[in-house]
């Protein structure tokens, strides 16, 4: 039905069964509506994403219709420094922090904070390099997600400011000193998802 194509396999009932059915209107009803849902949730949180305000609506909404969704608990590990990336990541719900090890042989150092709104993971889309940091949920933690060749395909225009924003992290990096990291506050952005 999605494909309006003839059936892929034949069904056969092994027991007496009970089916319930959707005729092709009622099943393109539901899954128009639930994807115009979704985009509408979606455009409404890039309006609120700094990187995407200049952009025009259309754009906003083949990003939006590009995202999936992915969810993790708290001290999950969403990227690892080293491993190769191919996804980057929005934050919906939730905070994260970035941590690296600065010194060889001790545990990594919190050198960033992530909340709603933020993005991570485009270094290593931009550069084809492992990742610089680890990304760690604090708390539970809902993002949405563009795999490589959406990234290119959805964001060539936007990779001028992209590039802006990955010489600030490495400002970051060579600035950065331990003891100038306050304690950590519970900041919150109204979730736009």
């Amino acid at each position: 039905m999605l494909y309006n194509a003839p059936r892929a396999a034949t069904i056969k009932a092994k027991t007496d069964a009970v089916l319930w059915v959707l005729d092709r209107g009622t099943f393109k009803h539901i899954v128009k509506d639930s994807a115009r849902k979704k985009r509408e949730q979606y455009e409404d949180f890039l309006s609120q994403v700094d990187l995407f305000e200049d952009i025009d609506p259309y754009e906003r909404s083949q990003i939006a219709d590009a995202f999936k969704p992915v969810n993790f608990k708290n001290g999950d590990y969403v990227i690892r420094e080293g491993d190769w990336g191919d996804i980057f990541y929005f934050i919906t719900n939730g905070e994260a922090v970035a941590t690296k090890i600065l010194t060889p042989g001790t545990a990594p150092e919190t050198v960033k904070e992530y909340m709603v709104g933020d993005y991570f993971g485009e270094l290593a889309l931009l550069r084809g390099e492992p990742r610089a940091a680890n990304i760690v949920a604090e708390g539970p933690l809902d993002c949405v997600t563009l795999d490589r060749h959406a990234f290119k395909r959805m964001l060539g225009p936007l990779e001028e400011i992209l590039q802006r924003n990955a010489s600030k992290y490495e400002e970051i990096l060579k600035n950065f000193n331990p003891e100038s990291v306050p304690a950590r506050k519970h900041r919150r952005k109204p979730s736009g998802v």
